[in-house]
């Protein structure tokens, strides 16, 4: 019999819902993105974000069904994030799903942000994901390494200490007079560049206990320290970066990307995967991409990293979480809050 669920997601400053068949078949996927309106601000503004999420989630979800060729009727079950996140932006998309699902009589199942994000590969592996996997989710607000030695189950092995990766991209473009998000005009500044042109170094965490943990804190700070030793003034509006800029940024990137890759090998060796995931919104940086297939392939392991439309935030995934957790028998009550710092269980 087939099923389908309508997901909503709204975390932090994109407005999706989507609607997922069986768990597989993607039928809509609809994101309303806010980057326009938190770009003047350098990152987003959380109560501008919460104030457009109301505006934009009845016809965000309305595209989605109409797109799927759907009626609510026809919806089996409803999904939406719960957490983590911001908490006004997860509020209004909380509060709509549980009105929406006690107006249609539908179930509700709350999703965990990251756990959406660590099934999006199975989303793009027609043919499966090799189990048990290790996965490396690398957001905006999140950095951390997973062990998934079954469909569902995520056992955290190593997190950021500090920023995450996501985020330094976003502080060090702000500094550099950048623009916002960050991610993809550093990604973009950086091919070509020079990357060995300032001598930046991954964190090293002393603990042998933190072995797989990440701190990009320093780093940025390295960056700051960098420019005002060397003088360099932000990008003014409308100005072509410098040459000086672009092996900056490219410096910087090579060293979060050596981190990153770094971490998930040498969690790799010990643990050995059957295969590697490489998820999240910073999943979609060119260079990360292409060192983690090149590790993988020195591994040789397979290397399972989702289109950037399933990469950055967006509902199809949380609908994979989603379908997964209706299946096990998770269902919200109508009591159901917004959880800003919900852990993965």
């Amino acid at each position: 019999m087939t099923f389908r669920l309508l997901a909503i997601e709204t975390s932090c400053d994109e407005t999706a819902a989507a609607v997922l068949e069986d768990g597989r078949h993607i039928l809509s996927n609809v994101v309303s993105s806010q980057a326009d309106l938190h770009a003047p601000w350098g990152g987003v503004v959380p109560e501008l974000a919460a104030r457009h999420h109301l505006e934009n989630l009845a016809p965000v979800t309305e595209a989605a069904l109409r797109e799927a060729g759907l009626g609510l009727a026809e919806i089996d079950a409803i999904a939406v994030t719960a957490g983590p996140g911001l908490v006004g932006s997860l509020l209004a998309g909380v509060q709509f799903a549980k009105g929406l699902a006690f107006a249609a009589g539908k179930p509700l199942v709350p999703v965990h942000h990251i756990a959406g994000h660590l099934e999006a590969p199975f989303l793009a592996a027609p043919d499966g994901v090799l189990l048990p996997a290790l996965a490396l989710c690398v957001s905006g607000g999140h950095t951390s390494l997973f062990e998934m030695p079954e469909r569902g189950v995520y056992r955290l092995i190593g997190r950021t200490r500090d920023d995450a990766a996501g985020e330094a991209y976003d502080k060090v473009a702000k500094l550099l007079g950048l623009g916002y998000p960050g991610g993809p005009v550093i990604d973009r500044l950086a091919r070509g560049a020079d990357d060995r042109a300032v001598d930046f170094t991954p964190a090293r965490i002393k603990d042998p206990r933190r072995a797989n943990d990440f701190s990009f804190s320093g780093l940025k700070t390295a960056v700051l320290y960098h420019v005002r030793r060397e003088g360099i003034a932000p990008v003014a509006p409308g100005e072509t970066p410098s040459k000086t800029i672009a092996d900056l940024v490219a410096s910087f990137q090579r060293a979060v990307v050596q981190s990153l890759v770094g971490k998930m090998v040498a969690a790799a060796e010990t643990l050995r995967p059957k295969s590697l995931l490489l998820t999240g919104g910073v999943a979609a940086n060119s260079r990360l991409r292409a060192d983690a297939a090149a590790a993988a392939a020195r591994l040789g392991l397979p290397l399972f990293v989702p289109p950037i439309a399933l990469s950055t935030d967006n509902a199809a995934m949380i609908a994979a979480a989603g379908t997964l957790a209706f299946d096990r028998g998770v269902r919200a009550t109508w009591d159901l809050e917004a959880h800003p710092q919900l852990p993965l269980v």
